[in-house]
């Protein structure tokens, strides 16, 4: 069995190959992940002082309620927000306490 031109590649070389040849992608990719960093944390600054809705949140990051929906729904999934009552139709979302 001859040992083929991967298999020879150290991994970091082997690495920086394949982000030289998917550039793009990996730079698309990182720019997504930025993004989606700064709003968790617009999204839980909103509501480190007190608890608002969906709407309320929306309203004040320039957001649609059915992505911040989103981001609460994964939040509250992993313990970061707690519902804590309602407002109307509406539950209130707040940031969980520390541990």
């Amino acid at each position: 069995m001859m040992p083929t031109e991967t298999s020879s590649l150290s991994r970091g070389e082997m690495l920086k190959r394949l982000r030289a040849e998917h550039g793009e992608s990996v730079e698309r990719t990182q720019q997504l992940l930025r993004e989606q960093k700064r709003v968790q944390q617009e999204v839980c600054k909103s509501i480190r002082e007190k608890a608002k809705t969906v709407p309320e949140i929306a309203e004040e990051l320039g957001m649609k309620p059915a992505d911040v929906l989103w981001y609460l729904a994964s939040f509250r999934k992993y313990g970061l927000v707690v519902e804590e009552g309602m407002c109307g139709d509406y539950p209130l979302y707040r940031k969980a306490e520390e541990k």
